[in-house]
């Protein structure tokens, strides 16, 4: 198994240095990729929707247990980093820590698997990212094929196991909607809704109807 792993790794880190646009792409996705995801979750919380909040929570969620199960998993199958141990084209700079499993490919796909769970369409774009990420940390010579696969694995799995135990969950469900109304009081006063035109006219305009309906009766 290692053996084949190190052959796919060759091949694929085989081609770093000899692509220069595929290697600006990859060592983007495997330096900044990731904060592409803290910006999306951020965006979806602050769309003020409650589906979307509840999203990043079980996002955020799956994320620490994942993290944990990485840290746990790295300290019993301690393996050293490709260029550690063998010559390969190393295009970014990393510390020689724990290879196995992927932290990076575990972030990326545990949030991504989250956000389809909830959002089918969205959570095929950021999949398509995720796995970006996933082979650009092999292509850049950090990892091994098996760590990112192990991390991708790790990640998908944690994500639905989280949603669907929230989804069979109703005393889950209802701390979560508990959590949610606690913030949107605070945020209620620091950043208050605007109300939009329409609703600004439609009110306006029952406010003049009921002025009117009272100004009629006063007059009969």
């Amino acid at each position: 198994m290692l053996s084949i792993d190190y052959q796919l790794f060759q091949i694929i880190n085989g081609m770093a240095g000899h692509y220069s646009l595929l290697d600006a792409i990859m060592k983007f996705f495997s330096n900044d990729g990731e904060y592409v995801f803290f910006l999306g979750i951020i965006v979806y919380w602050f769309t003020r929707t409650e589906i979307n909040r509840r999203m990043v929570m079980e996002a955020l969620a799956s994320a620490c247990i994942a993290f944990g199960i990485t840290a746990v998993l790295g300290s019993l199958f301690y393996r050293n980093r490709p260029f550690v141990d063998h010559h390969v084209q190393l295009l970014i700079q990393h510390v020689p820590n724990a290879s196995f499993p992927s932290d990076h490919a575990t972030a990326a796909f545990v949030v991504a698997t989250a956000i389809w769970c909830t959002r089918r369409k969205d959570g095929w774009w950021w999949l398509a990212l995720a796995a970006g990420i996933t082979v650009s940390r092999v292509w850049t010579g950090v990892h091994y094929p098996l760590d990112v696969i192990a991390g991708c694995l790790l990640g998908v799995g944690t994500a639905i196991g989280i949603h669907r135990g929230i989804a069979k969950s109703k005393w889950i469900q209802i701390c979560l909607t508990k959590v949610i109304r606690v913030y949107e009081r605070f945020e209620a006063r620091v950043w208050p809704k605007h109300t939009s035109s329409s609703a600004f006219i439609s009110k306006s305009f029952q406010y003049e109807k009921k002025q009117g309906e009272v100004y009629d009766k006063k007059t009969d």
